[in-house]
This record gives C-alpha cells, structure tokens and sequence, in this order.
C-alpha cells in the first residue's frame, strides 16, 4: 500500500489530525522519511516518538521527537539553570529531530499548523509512552532554511550553535551553525527548569 493513500480507518472528516504512528505504520513512516527529508532517516534512539498529520486519511507530514540536545549554550542561558538543574531536568526537554511536509502536499500555513497541532500534544503523549511531561520543545534548524514555521508556530530564535555536534561522548566540529528555536509546552515551562 502506498502510505501517501488514503488511510480512512484514522480518518476524523477533513479536520487535520497530528497523532502517533501505529506500529503497523512504522515502516512506511521510516521509508518515506528517509526518501524525502534532506538529512534522510535517523534512527531516533531513546525516549522517541513519531507522528504523522493526516487529513482525511491521507498523511501530509511526518514528525520525529526525541532527547534534547545534551549542552547548548543559548538554550542553557535562555532557561538559566544550573548544571545541576539540567542533569536533573534535561529529560523534560524534547527535540524536533525531524520535520517533512510530503511531497505534493505544500499549502500555506500547513506546516505552523502542524508544529502547533503536535505540541498540543506532544506532552501528554510522552507522560502516556515515558512516564514524564514535556515541557519545553527545541529544535535546531539549517541554515539552508530560515524556520518560518517555527516562527508562525510560536517558536523563538535564539541564535546559532557554533557549528559542533555530539557523536558518542565526543563533539566534533562540522562548520555549519544551526539556528536554535525553542517553545515552551507547559505554562511556567521554562521557570520551573530552572527552579
């Protein structure tokens, strides 16, 4: 079955709907991620989760979450906490690992729908799979790509990384800064990492 048809048993009429891929629906997320996001599929590795929009059945985009990005340097400072807080909060931090509006299906304002649709979500879900709430999203964006959905969703900028990246417990450096864009997804979120 190709996974762009139609999917009418998850269908809810022609609202859109952001949910939590089926294990059935896995593979077909997994194909679909590697064959068309830029940076293909990363297998995303401890407390993850992927979700796909759908509107009348048919899928329009695929998100992926998992662990916040040990160290950064803007974000650390925007929440202000310890090091100690972090080692004990990180975990309710959760990144936007991926993010693919499939082919064919690009109209305006459908990604900043999206992105809020998830976030809506997002924490109840990880309480549900994890047994922790989320309360802060992070992303980081390409500089190919200037994050206008983040933007029209919430989100706020604040900078660039300096161009690293952790590979097991080693960062190396790769030369192109990523704009870093958080938003809270519980009130207070951000106060109470740091409290």
């Amino acid at each position: 079955m190709d996974p762009l048809e139609a999917r009418g048993a998850k269908a809810e009429g022609d609202r859109l709907l952001v949910r939590l891929v089926a294990p059935d629906e896995v593979g077909p997320w997994n194909e679909l991620m590697a064959g068309h996001h830029y940076l293909g599929l990363r297998v995303l590795v401890g407390e993850s989760l992927k979700y796909v929009a759908e509107q009348g059945g048919r899928w329009l985009a695929l998100l992926g979450w998992g662990a916040a990005a040990f160290k950064c340097r803007p974000r650390d400072r925007w929440i202000g906490w310890t090091p100690s807080q972090q080692w004990r909060r990180l975990r309710y931090v959760a990144n936007n690992l991926r993010f693919l509006i499939l082919p064919g299906e690009r109209r305006p304002n459908l990604a900043s729908q999206v992105l809020g649709a998830n976030l809506r979500r997002l924490s109840q879900d990880w309480q549900a799979v994890f047994g922790h709430p989320i309360v802060l999203a992070e992303t980081f964006v390409d500089p190919d790509f200037p994050g206008t959905c983040y933007r029209a969703a919430g989100w706020q900028d604040l900078g660039q990384t300096q161009g690293y990246r952790r590979n097991g417990g080693r960062y190396s450096f790769h030369g192109r800064p990523k704009t870093i864009w958080v938003r809270p997804v519980q009130r207070r979120g951000r106060a109470w990492l740091a409290a």
